[in-house]
């Protein structure tokens, strides 16, 4: 009797949570259809025939595009891929990873010859960007999601704004610059606090030589830390939120600023995933890694100041390492331990777990 009472108990509870989550699920459809769909650039559509790429079922890999959408009056260089990062949900070592491709790196760009690799954009859009990553590093990517500027401030402001520690140079950098936009908020101190937006995004900018980061880091190095720095702490916000609160976060930074090829049940299905993966650690890299790239000389580039990738052995131009390395960290690399390749580990260029 108690047997029968108790499987028609949890019956009844099923039924109900599975209507909960029904109805949670078609909320969140209609809170996704906000976002603006690219599905005719889909990546799945791009033609790599003649690439080799390589993938696992297992591990999902998303490149995150940050352009230089902004609603300020008169601005006009709107469209530059100023951020790509490869967000990767690694379901067979349960962790997650970001890696920063630095966007002065020289690469091949198909049918453009040699050119930074933020040119790819310019030349043919998000196709063309993903197809150079793709024959540079053999890397398959399952989507795409570009951020304007606008929306990673209302991302920021969002989630109650993200703590971090300022150095002294920081600080001073961005009280004195319009790196801040909004005068009223050039108001940060040396050491951790929290940022808002508008403080935020200007620290994600900085790139000047002279400003280090807390690990020491200055130039682009530095501006690709403190991007994957702020994104970690927003995930790591997001994780805590409850279900009504990221349906009200959805709403509030999803719209005319985003745009992505992933489908309502993709994205679902993926943060689904993340949630089990039960982990808010967020491994890091940068691409070019340390002691496998170099500087360009003087006027050696027509297309100006460029990052030379090397064999770590010799000056000469050599793309294979760093794939290889992106590869490693990407499909092999379980966040235990700092993430090493050859001579380099991950703490050698504050590329580390967040």
């Amino acid at each position: 009797m108690w047997k029968k009472i108790l499987v028609t108990l949890l019956l009844c509870i099923s039924i109900c949570a599975g209507f909960f989550v029904a109805k949670a699920q078609v909320t969140f459809n209609n809170t996704l259809n906000h976002m603006n769909r690219d599905y005719d650039t889909a990546l799945k559509n791009v033609d790599l025939s003649g690439i080799k790429v390589n993938s696992d079922e297992n591990v999902v890999n998303i490149l995150i595009v940050g352009n230089d959408f902004r609603e300020e009056k008169y601005y006009d260089a709107s469209g530059l891929t100023d951020t790509m990062i490869i967000a990767t949900m690694d379901k067979k070592h349960k962790n997650l990873k970001l890696t920063s491709l630095m966007r002065d790196m020289l690469v091949d760009i198909p049918d453009h010859g040699s050119n930074k690799l933020n040119a790819a954009n310019s030349f043919g859009g998000i196709e063309l960007l993903y197809k150079t990553i793709a024959q540079n590093f053999n890397i398959e990517l399952d989507g795409y999601v570009e951020v304007g500027f606008d929306a990673f401030e209302k991302i920021v402001n969002a989630v109650g704004g993200v703590e971090v520690e300022l150095t002294e140079s920081e600080a001073s950098y961005l009280n004195t610059t319009n790196y801040i936009s909004k005068k009223r908020f050039r108001n940060v101190v040396v050491g951790k606090q929290k940022l808002n937006g508008n403080q935020a995004l200007g620290y994600c900018r900085i790139r000047k030589n002279g400003v280090k980061t807390i690990t020491g880091l200055m130039d682009d190095y530095g501006r690709t830390w403190r991007q994957r720095t702020i994104i970690s702490g927003v995930f790591s916000k997001i994780k805590s939120l409850s279900l009504p609160q990221c349906l009200e976060l959805a709403n509030d930074i999803l719209g005319e600023y985003v745009t992505t090829d992933l489908t309502n049940d993709a994205i679902i299905g993926y943060m689904k995933d993340v949630i089990f993966l039960g982990t808010t650690e967020v491994s890091q890299l940068q691409i070019p890694i340390g002691g496998y790239f170099r500087s360009s000389y003087k006027g050696e580039y027509s297309v100006g100041d460029v990052l030379i990738l090397t064999d770590g052995t010799s000056s000469e131009r050599n793309l294979a390492s760093n794939a290889e390395a992106l590869n490693k960290f990407i499909f092999e690399y379980d966040g235990k331990e700092p993430f090493s390749y050859g001579e380099y580990t991950s703490n050698d260029t504050g590329a580390s777990e967040g």
